[in-house]
């Protein structure tokens, strides 16, 4: 397959775009809801009871942060085609009660969400963006809040009076990273402020999810326009490039399934997390709305996939000792293929040759990703999910650039690449045939 470099500086404006309007894990699915929408997708209710049709669309969303969307291709499918990836990315949360009043300063009171690169949130324009539950006419309802303009910004000490910082610092959650928020005059007005963006009355505000973001808008840059930088891309390049590809794909006989899960950041122990039970509530309400046993929902599992689709590292252009001294990925190159002895990742022999083979129908390029032996990794969805709902699965992910920073890097290419191998995936079939044997079908 040719990669059109115009093509794929397109997608990559498309996911800066997505990127931008997806502030939080609220606002990500969210916008992923209006997409399906748009394609004619319908919206199932967890609490409501489920009427499937043959050929029918469907999603549902679980705390309006993680959204699963299916298509039925009738009463006989193989098996499920899974592809998960995670909608949350390590930032600041606002505590209750945020106001601090500091001399002549009003600064917020925050956490930390993740594990994140802490330096980079410095000295840059930050806002605040998140949910509200409101209380209207007796009902509490959520409303979305992004406050769209430069609100916040943490600032650095000035070297003078940390002449060490440049040696090593370990910064201190609760007092190098408060974000200034404004004078004194402005004590008691921060949760107006947010109300008046929701255009929600503050004495109606009964609880709120709120968050930093960051305002640094997205960039396609190098000296040939090949890579691209934004606020979380790990993981929504992923969660965009599945989302993309399966509503390219065409259903044929596995049921083919876009997961976003939230809380991956901080363990994925949730209910809306991938160590819940909302996949496989999914996926047993699929079967039984095909008018399927329990037996049939079995035999399903075992010729089912999941792609764990999670950012990988790539080689770090300054520190390239880091890496693993054979298996080296770089930005552009190709889709990563993460491997782990102690089984953090889940890819294995059998996972690794399947994926492959989806991206050779494609044309995609893959890469492998190893830690260094003496360095430990992280983990991700794949053998979190796997607690639920047992099939084979591969770790992926995308190279980038300062993972876990407010303002990562990957680049123009990758995303298209995932895009092609998702959409081939979401229009396969692979079943098990004994033995340890598989056979694939569909396209291709």
């Amino acid at each position: 397959m040719e990669w059109k470099k115009e093509d794929c500086r397109k997608t990559a404006e498309e996911l800066i775009d997505f990127l931008e309007k997806s502030p939080t894990c609220f606002h990500a699915v969210e916008n992923m809801a209006e997409m399906l929408k748009a394609e004619g997708f319908k919206e199932l209710k967890e609490e409501e009871s489920w009427e499937l049709k043959e050929r029918g669309r469907y999603y549902v969303t679980r705390n309006a942060s993680s959204l699963i969307a299916f298509q039925i291709p009738g009463k006989d499918f193989s098996g499920f085609h899974i592809m998960a990836s995670h909608s949350d990315s390590p930032t600041f949360k606002i505590k209750e009660n945020p106001e601090m009043h500091a001399g002549q300063y009003v600064k917020l009171n925050v956490e930390k969400y993740g594990g994140m690169l802490c330096a980079p949130w410095f000295d840059r324009p930050l806002s605040v963006a998140g949910r509200l539950v409101v209380e209207e006419k007796g009902r509490l309802v959520t409303k979305l809040v992004k406050v769209d303009r430069d609100l916040v910004l943490i600032p650095n000490l000035a070297i003078h009076m940390n002449r060490e910082v440049n040696d090593g610092y370990k910064y201190n959650a609760q007092v190098d990273m408060l974000p200034l928020y404004g004078g004194a005059d402005a004590e008691g007005t921060f949760m107006k402020t947010v109300a008046e963006s929701a255009g929600v009355c503050e004495k109606a505000i009964l609880g709120h999810d709120l968050f930093l973001y960051n305002r640094v808008k997205g960039s396609i840059w190098g000296a040939s326009g090949e890579f691209v930088s934004c606020g979380r891309l790990d993981d929504l390049q992923c969660a965009f490039s599945s989302l993309k590809g399966f509503l390219k794909g065409e259903c044929g006989d596995s049921v083919p399934v876009h997961a976003v899960f939230d809380n991956e950041e901080v363990g994925s122990s949730t209910k809306q997390g991938a160590d819940s039970t909302f996949l496989e509530d999914v996926l047993r309400r699929i079967n039984r709305g095909a008018g399927r046993t329990e037996e049939d929902y079995y035999r399903a599992l075992a010729s089912s996939f999941m792609i764990s689709g999670d950012n990988a590292h790539a080689v770090h252009p300054n520190r390239a000792d880091m890496a693993d001294p054979v298996n080296r990925p770089y930005i552009n190159k190709g889709i990563v293929i993460k491997y782990h002895g102690g089984q953090k990742y889940t890819t294995d022999a059998v996972s690794a040759a399947v994926f492959k083979s989806f991206c050779r129908r494609a044309g995609a390029p893959w890469q492998i990703y190893t830690n260094r032996s003496d360095i430990a990794g992280g983990s991700t969805l794949g053998n979190l999910s796997s607690r639920h709902v047992a099939v084979n699965a591969v770790d992926i992910g995308l190279p980038q650039l300062a993972m876990h920073s407010p303002y990562e890097t990957a680049g123009i290419y990758d995303t298209c690449y995932l895009i092609a191998v998702a959409k081939e995936f979401f229009s396969s079939a692979v079943k098990a045939v004994g033995g340890g044997s598989y056979e694939i079908g569909g396209r291709g």
